[in-house]
C-alpha cells in the first residue's frame, strides 16, 4: 500500500494477505456461517460491479438502512468499490421526517435496506424522486416500483465482471484518498442534523492511529453489538480487525429491538469473542447479570466473590500502578481468578480479553470491576468528526479514570474560549489535528468553518492533560452545550430550550441537562405571574396545594406538547425530551452570575448552582412532578 491508501487499497491488501482466514460471522437459521477475507472481497466486487451495471456513477450517494449483518459490510464495500459514497442511516430513525431529511439532503440516488426496515422507505419514497432504485437485502414475494433484490444486483454484477471486468477495475482504482467514503449524519434536531463528510483517507489514517494503542491477534473474534452505521464500528470494528486478520460477528436480528437485545448473551457464548465494542449502559447490564448469577448460588459463594472482588480491585488500583507494595495480594488474585472469575468469564465465551468502551464516559468503578474479573473494559474517546478515535486505553497502556492514550500522528491541544492553549492540568476545549479530521459538513460551509479552524478540529468537549501522564487525555464533559446520553449519543439542546420559552407564556427560562444520565431533565424557571393568572381564571387560589398542582400540571403540559400527539410533536427527537422537571424558584440573572453580560445563560454555572436539584431529579422522588421541591418553587 502507498502512504495514503484508500479503503479500496486497504481492503485489497488485507483480503489478499489473510485470504483464507474468516472475516465475517453471521447466524442464519440457527447456524453460524463464516465468510473468508477472500470471499468478502469477491462479494464486494460483485455488488460494486452490479451497482455500476445499474448506472451508479462515481461520487453518487447510496443510503444504507439495515440492522447489523454481513450484507451491511459487503453492501457498503460494494458502494465504495463502485466509487460512490455510502450514507449510513440509524435504524433508530422512526419518524419519516428523520429519514426523509437525510435521504433528500444527501441527494441519495439509491437505497440499500433490509426487509425489516423497508416499510419506512416505502412510506417516504414518493417524496424522494431522485432515488432510482431500492435494493432489498432479503428476498420478497413481491417487489414494488423501484425495488430490486440484492440477488438480482449480484447477478448483474457477475455479468458485468464477465463482460468487462477492466471497466470495474478502472472505476475502483480511480478512487482517491480524499474522495468521500461516508456522509455520517449527526443525531441533532430533526430539522438540522449535520452530514459529516468522511474520506477514504480519514478512515485508513484512523485505523493506523488505532493500531498505535490497540493490538489484537490473528483470528481473534470481535462481536459488534453497536450499530454499524457509526464510524466507531467501522474503524474499531471492520477495518482494524481486518488489518490484524481478525473476524467480526454481528448479533442475530430479532423481530423487534428487544428481541435483538435478548440475542446478545447467546451470541456472546456462541461466538466466544476475544473483544467487544460496548457502551457503559450495556456494561452495567452485564455486571448486573453477573452479580445476579452469583447471588443465586448462595450466601457463601456471594461472600467469597465479594472478598475476591475487593482483593483484585485493591491490587489493580488504577491499572498503571497495579501491584506495587501489595505484592502479597497477587497469589490471592491468581487463586480467586481460577476459582471464581474464570467461571464468570465462561458466561462470555471464555476467551474474552477486553472490551472497548465508546460513547459516554465510563464510571471508574465499572472499569475497576471488569478488570478485577479478568475482562478489562477500557475507556476510549472520539467523535464522528474525527472518524472517530482520538484516544483509548488498552492492555498494558491504561489509566483508569482517563480517556486514554492519544493515538499516534495526531496533535491535541487544550484551549480556552479565546483559543489560547491552557497549562497542563487546566480544563479547556479539546482541539485536534490529524489526517482523521473530517473533510467538513455536507452542504454546510458555515458550520464547517466554525468547527475546523486552520486545520484544527474544535470538538466542543472539555478535557485536560497532565505532566504526570504525558500522552494521556482526560475528558470531563462538554466545553459547549452538547448533552450526552448514557449510550454516548450527543445532542444540542438549544433548539428545544428556545422553542419552549418562545412558545409558552408559562416558562421564562429552560435548560436541559443530561451528562451520561438515564434520561434528560429540564430545569424550568416558571413565569409565576402567568401561572397565577391561569389559576385565578380557574377559580383556584395559587397558594393552595390544589393551585400548586394545577400550575405544575400546566408546565408539564407545555413540555408534553412536544411529545407525540402534542401541537409541537415531531419538531425534536422524542428520546431527548425531558422525562423529569426541576421547577426552580430563582431566575437566571447577572446578579447570581448565571447570565453573562450579553444576557446569555451560562450553562455550566447553572448546572453547578443547581447541582442539588439536578441530583434530586434523578431520584425516584425527584422524578415525580409533584415533589416537594417543585411544589415549593411555584
Amino acid at each position: 500500500m502507498n502512504n495514503r491508501p484508500t479503503i479500496i487499497d486497504f481492503v485489497e491488501h488485507y483480503t489478499h494477505e489473510y485470504a483464507e482466514h474468516v472475516f465475517l460471522r453471521e447466524k442464519i437459521n440457527d447456524t453460524w456461517t463464516t465468510t473468508t477475507f477472500a470471499q468478502t472481497r469477491e462479494q464486494a466486487h460483485i455488488i460494486g460491479a452490479g451497482l455500476m451495471a445499474m448506472g451508479l456513477q462515481k461520487g453518487e450517494r447510496v443510503a444504507l438502512l439495515s440492522q447489523g449483518r454481513n450484507l451491511w459490510v459487503t453492501g457498503e464495500l460494494g458502494i465504495l468499490y463502485a466509487g460512490a459514497v455510502n450514507v449510513p442511516l440509524s435504524i433508530k430513525l422512526e419518524e419519516s421526517s428523520d429519514l426523509l431529511f437525510r435521504i433528500q439532503h444527501a441527494d441519495a440516488v439509491m437505497i440499500m435496506t433490509s426487509e425489516q426496515q423497508l416499510p419506512k422507505i416505502r412510506k417516504i419514497l414518493p417524496e424522494c424522486p431522485n432515488v432510482r432504485k431500492v435494493i432489498v437485502f432479503d428476498p420478497l414475494k413481491k417487489y414494488e416500483a423501484k425495488e430490486i433484490g440484492i440477488d438480482e444486483v449480484m447477478t448483474l454484477g457477475k455479468q458485468q465482471l464477465a463482460k468487462d471486468s477492466k471497466a470495474f477495475e478502472a472505476r475502483y482504482k480511480s478512487v482517491q484518498p480524499d474522495d468521500y467514503a461516508n456522509i455520517s449524519y449527526t443525531s441533532g434536531t430533526t430539522a438540522d442534523p449535520k452530514g459529516i463528510l468522511l474520506t477514504h483517507r480519514n478512515y485508513t489514517a484512523n485505523v493506523e492511529q488505532a493500531r498505535s494503542v490497540v493490538s489484537i491477534d490473528v483470528d481473534d473474534v470481535m462481536l459488534i453489538i453497536l450499530p454499524l452505521d457509526h464510524c466507531f464500528a467501522h474503524v474499531a470494528g471492520f477495518y482494524t480487525m481486518m488489518s490484524y486478520g481478525g473476524s467480526i460477528a454481528t448479533v442475530p436480528i430479532g423481530k423487534t429491538a428487544m428481541a435483538t437485545l435478548r440475542n446478545i448473551p447467546v451470541a456472546i457464548r456462541e461466538t466466544q469473542p476475544a473483544l467487544m465494542l460496548s457502551v457503559p449502559a450495556l456494561a452495567r447490564n452485564f455486571r448486573k447479570n453477573i452479580e445476579s448469577g452469583i447471588k443465586a448460588k448462595g450466601e457463601k459463594v456471594e461472600k467469597l466473590y465479594n472478598f475476591a472482588l475487593k482483593n483484585a480491585i485493591a491490587y489493580n488500583k488504577e491499572y498503571w500502578n497495579r501491584g506495587g507494595w501489595q505484592f502479597w495480594r497477587y497469589p490471592l488474585v491468581r487463586l480467586f481468578d481460577k476459582l471464581i472469575f474464570a467461571n464468570v468469564r465462561q458466561g462470555f465465551g471464555g476467551k474474552m480479553k477486553f472490551f472497548v468502551g465508546g460513547g459516554a464516559l465510563l464510571d471508574i468503578e465499572l472499569q475497576r470491576y471488569f478488570c478485577a474479573v479478568g475482562m478489562p473494559m477500557f475507556q476510549g474517546y472520539g467523535l464522528s468528526e474525527a472518524t472517530p478515535i482520538i484516544c483509548s486505553n488498552a492492555m498494558n497502556a491504561a489509566i483508569f479514570g482517563s480517556s486514554g492514550k492519544i493515538v499516534a500522528n495526531e496533535e491535541v491541544k487544550i484551549c480556552d474560549a479565546e483559543g489560547n492553549i491552557v497549562p497542563d492540568g487546566q480544563r479547556g476545549e479539546i482541539v485536534i489535528r490529524g489526517e482523521n479530521v473530517m473533510a467538513g459538513y455536507w452542504k454546510n460551509p458555515e458550520s464547517t468553518a466554525k468547527t475546523i479552524v486552520d486545520g484544527w478540529l474544535h470538538t466542543g468537549d472539555m478535557g485536560y492533560v497532565t505532566k504526570k501522564h504525558p500522552g494521556y487525555l482526560w475528558v470531563v464533559g462538554r466545553f459547549k452545550s452538547l448533552l450526552i446520553s448514557a449510550d454516548g449519543e450527543k445532542y444540542s439542546p438549544e433548539g428545544f430550550e428556545d422553542s419552549l420559552t418562545d412558545s409558552s407564556p408559562y416558562v421564562d427560562q429552560c435548560i436541559l441537562h443530561n451528562n451520561q444520565n438515564p434520561y434528560t431533565i429540564a430545569l424550568i424557571v416558571p413565569n409565576k405571574d402567568a401561572l397565577h393568572d391561569y389559576c385565578k381564571k380557574q377559580g383556584i387560589d395559587p397558594k393552595s396545594e390544589e393551585g400548586k398542582r394545577l400550575m405544575l400540571g400546566k408546565i408539564q403540559a407545555e413540555v408534553d406538547s412536544y411529545k407525540p400527539g402534542g401541537k409541537h410533536a415531531g419538531i425534536f427527537p422524542e428520546v431527548w425530551l425531558p422525562k423529569a422537571l426541576a421547577v426552580l424558584g430563582e431566575q437566571f440573572t447577572e446578579q447570581n452570575h448565571l447570565v453573562n453580560s450579553t444576557m446569555k445563560v451560562v450553562r455550566g454555572k447553572v448546572e453547578d448552582y443547581f447541582a442539588d436539584r439536578i441530583d434530586y431529579a434523578y431520584t425516584q422522588d425527584g422524578k415525580a412532578l409533584y415533589n416537594e421541591k417543585n411544589m415549593e418553587a411555584v
